[in-house]
Parts: C-alpha cells; sequence; structure tokens
C-alpha cells in the first residue's frame, strides 16, 4: 500500500496478512511468477535479447594470461510497484456482538488479504496466459481440433517435449489450469507411459508427469472468476482457462540479473490496519489489507505457450 497516514498499520493485523494462507484454496501466482523484493516502489529489471540466453564465454585461462570479462547485454528498463488492497467494514454490532474467542478484526484481515490474493491469482494468469506475449513457430503453438489434447489418438507427450525443446531455455515447470491438467492426467497414451499398464484406467499424477517430462513440477491452478457484470446471474469461469505454458524459472534471479522467464517484484510486505469510521448510528470499524507489487515477464522466449490446448 501506498503511504497512508490517516490509515494506521497494525502491527498483529499485518502479521496476520504476511502468514495468511488460504488451506482449502490452490493458488499458484507465487510459484509462477516468484515474488522478489526491492527497496523502493520504482525500480529497474535487466530484460534479456535472445544472443544473451547462449552466448557463452570463452574461460580458459593461460598461466600468464589476463582473465576474460563477461559483458552482460540485456536491457535495462524502469518500472514500478503498484498497489492493491481491500477494506472489509465491521460495524459496531459485528464487534460488540462476536463470540468469545473470535476477533472480528483478525477474521476480517484474512478475508481482505484471501481476497487480495485472488485478485492476484488473476492477473498472474492473465499476463503469463496472454498468447500476444509468445511467437508463433518461435514459442507458441496454437491448437485446433485435430490436434488438441483431448483427442484420443493425438499425443500430448510428444507435443509437450516437441514445445520443450523448441524454447531458448528448456523449461523446467509445466503450468496448467484445472480442465487441461484433468484432460493431460487421464488421456490414455499418458497413464500408460506414468503407470506402465494400458492406459484405460487411472490417473497420472503431478510428480510422474513432471518425471516423465523431465520437469522440476507441475503447477496447476484451481481457481474460478465470476465473470458476469454486476447485478447479472453469475458466470463462473476457470481463472487458468484452457492454455498451457511451460516456462523456465531460475530461483536465484532477481531485479539485478539472471535469466528467468519472470518474476514479481514485491515493495515491503503485506499490509493491513484499522481504524473507526462513519457508518450507520454507531459507527463502526474499517480493516484494509494490501500489498505493493508488480507482476512482470523478463524473458518470454524461455517459454512455450499452448494456445488452446484443449477444446
Amino acid at each position: 500500500m501506498g503511504a497512508d497516514k490517516a490509515f494506521p498499520r497494525d502491527t498483529h493485523l499485518t502479521s496476520i496478512a504476511i502468514a495468511y494462507k488460504n488451506p482449502d484454496l490452490s493458488l499458484i501466482a507465487d510459484a509462477v511468477l516468484p515474488r522478489v523484493p526491492v527497496g523502493k516502489r520504482s525500480f529497474g529489471y535487466i530484460e534479456y535479447p535472445a544472443a544473451e540466453m547462449y552466448t557463452v564465454p570463452d574461460t580458459r585461462v593461460g598461466e600468464r594470461s589476463v582473465m576474460q570479462k563477461v559483458d552482460v547485454s540485456g536491457e535495462r528498463k524502469p518500472s514500478e510497484v503498484e498497489d492493491f488492497g481491500i477494506a472489509v467494514p465491521l460495524t459496531a454490532s459485528d464487534i460488540s456482538e462476536a463470540p468469545a474467542g473470535c476477533d472480528p478484526k483478525e477474521r476480517a484481515t484474512e478475508r481482505a488479504t484471501n481476497a487480495v490474493l485472488l485478485d492476484r491469482e488473476i492477473r498472474v494468469a492473465k499476463l503469463v496466459f496472454d498468447p500476444a506475449k509468445y511467437t508463433t513457430g518461435v514459442n507458441k503453438t496454437t491448437l485446433v481440433t485435430a490436434t488438441q489434447w483431448n483427442k484420443a489418438d493425438v499425443d500430448p507427450i510428444r507435443a509437450i517435449l516437441t514445445g520443450l525443446d523448441a524454447a531458448y531455455m528448456r523449461p523446467n515447470r509445466l503450468i496448467l489450469g484445472q480442465e487441461v491438467w484433468r484432460t493431460l492426467s487421464t488421456h490414455p497414451l499418458v497413464v500408460s507411459a506414468c503407470l506402465g499398464n494400458s492406459g484405460t484406467s487411472g490417473v497420472a499424477t503431478r510428480e510422474k508427469v513432471a518425471e516423465l517430462l523431465g520437469l522440476v513440477e507441475v503447477l496447476v491452478g484451481e481457481g474460478r472468476v465470476n465473470n458476469a457484470k454486476p447485478g447479472k446471474a453469475a458466470q463462473l469461469v476457470r481463472v487458468w482457462g484452457k492454455h498451457a505454458l511451460a516456462v523456465y524459472t531460475d530461483r536465484t534471479a532477481d531485479t539485478s540479473g539472471g535469466i528467468t522467464f519472470g518474476f514479481t517484484a514485491q515493495f515491503g510486505t503485506r499490509v493491513a490496519g484499522s481504524k473507526e469510521v462513519d457508518m450507520g448510528l454507531y459507527g463502526g470499524t474499517e480493516v484494509r489489507s494490501g500489498e505493493s507489487v508488480k507482476e512482470l515477464i523478463v524473458a518470454p522466449l524461455a517459454a512455450h505457450f499452448w494456445e488452446n490446448a484443449i477444446a
């Protein structure tokens, strides 16, 4: 959050916001675009051209020769974090009539933080699953009915391996929505390869699929979002849609350097606080929670995107 002296931060509520994790909700945004700290709201990061991914200097050193030097040719670009937060109002009755042992401010902090994290999941999915970020014939494959992975006569293993090898940096993580994962994990060829049977029964696990494809892990997004306009009947759709993406992630990379598909610049920590507000006859309290972050793709060529992986 930006500086707001009229809305004080609360140390206790902030600690709840930092530690909060919904145990019943599978969110993958932090794994897709790992968080890296930045010291100021405005920061710079390095974006690498394709040549930089492949250029390896001569490291041989003669007994009396001068050491070779590496000149990093990436382009430094400016950026700035954005604030994301939500407020939960509590009436005087919400607080005074709360059950024993239940702190309404703590619960409101959890609810607000949950909303912020869900919104982040949607932003990250929209960013990394944007077909315009990738180039057809280079690191994007657009599937049609005859080649989509839900077809029994299509070999998704071969399709994925081909895409992995085509990326400028071989990806180490596969990102899928729940629908795509269900299709992949029950495909006869995948089941047969992972379980060693005929492929007519059983379900492949993420660990087995990752091992089969030579990946660190398979990430599956399970979230849903209501696409309906306010006042209209709910239209729940999957946050991660029907695409698939393989990315190379280097968790040691940050804004100072290191080739990686992308990351999230984070300024400070999540913050939370509360203050009394003018509400109703008896007044009330407003609880806020939020964070200052910026999601970035810094090496799109270190990935392969399958558009419309399933029908």
